[in-house]
């Protein structure tokens, strides 16, 4: 089976779930090539329909793709994905799908709208009324970017006074790409929150991440330490409608510990997975050959 990883900006294989792709799928024959999708060139009508423009010379089209752009996808990348969904590829996730859940906001109406329980959030508007903040959300609150990973764009604000002063700073900016979100802050889930992962509809397993110090933030990638989580039939419930809401094929669910019970935190489309392999002892390349080979074969490895 030949398999692309479509990748935004050029990438190489040292990148852990580079390697372990590559280690996983080669072992078992299969061709895997990392692609750049910024070098995907688009021109309608197409001219052939068994292969793409790419770094301006025919290219033919793979049996699978899977993007791993997730919040970095530019526009240009999603037309290029667009392209070869199109031309028939089997690609998972979705242009569309990806759009979707890079947009902070935009993924919790969605979610919201499939009635997932989930953490109180707002647009911030400018100029920020304060007082109206205070009305609906106590502090200390959470301030997002609509789009990011990895922890970074996401602020604890413990007073009103701080949120005016960030919105004092990002409104001199006058950037669309710096609009914020308001979050309510679980406080029973500070510093930790849980993982499940999600392929092809099913939760294969989950993780419970804690900040690596008195901070907020318990993402692996920040020095979080992680162990495995024993599923559970909300968490499952949860995390699978999640995915299904956002029409995601390999999803990251992250999701907070509530005194009442879990809310979901956001949704990811192109999970890290070194801390989770590490956690769960899953292999998860493997899990999403398995979802493979069922789609487009018919059989189970």
């Amino acid at each position: 089976m030949k398999i692309w990883i479509l990748t935004e900006g050029k990438k190489k294989w040292g990148i852990y779930p580079y390697q372990r792709f590559k280690a996983e799928f080669r072992a078992l024959g299969h061709d895997l090539e990392l692609i750049n999708a910024r070098d995907l060139e688009i021109i309608e009508p197409v001219e052939k329909t068994d292969r793409v423009l790419y770094q301006s010379r025919y290219k033919k089209l793979p049996d699978v793709v899977i993007p791993r752009m997730g919040s970095a996808a530019s526009y240009i990348s999603l037309a290029g994905l667009r392209q070869l969904e199109n031309l028939g590829v089997f690609v998972l996730n979705g242009a569309n799908s990806i759009a979707q859940a890079r947009d902070k906001l935009h993924s919790i109406q969605i979610l919201s709208q499939n009635n997932i329980p989930l953490p109180k959030t707002m647009l911030a508007r400018m100029p920020l009324d304060s007082e109206w903040v205070k009305k609906h959300f106590d502090f200390p609150l959470i301030v997002k970017t609509v789009a990011g990973s990895q922890g970074k764009g996401v602020l604890l604000c413990d007073k009103p006074s701080h949120l005016e002063d960030i919105f004092h700073l990002i409104g001199k900016t006058n950037d669309e790409r710096q609009i914020l979100i308001l979050q309510e802050f679980i406080s029973a889930s500070k510093g930790k929150d849980l993982r499940v992962f999600v392929i092809g509809g099913r939760a294969v397993g989950a993780m419970l991440r804690s900040a690596g110090n008195d901070g907020y933030k318990a993402n692996f990638s920040r020095g979080g330490s992680v162990l495995n989580f024993p599923l559970n039939p909300e968490l499952e419930w949860l995390a699978v409608e999640s995915a299904k809401a956002l029409n995601l094929d390999i999803a990251g669910v992250d999701i907070l510990m509530d005194k009442e019970g879990y809310r979901v935190c956001e949704v990811n489309s192109s999970p890290g997975f070194e801390g989770f392999e590490q956690a769960t002892g899953l292999n998860i390349p493997l899990e999403i050959l398995r979802f493979i080979s069922l789609k487009t074969e018919g059989t189970a490895l």
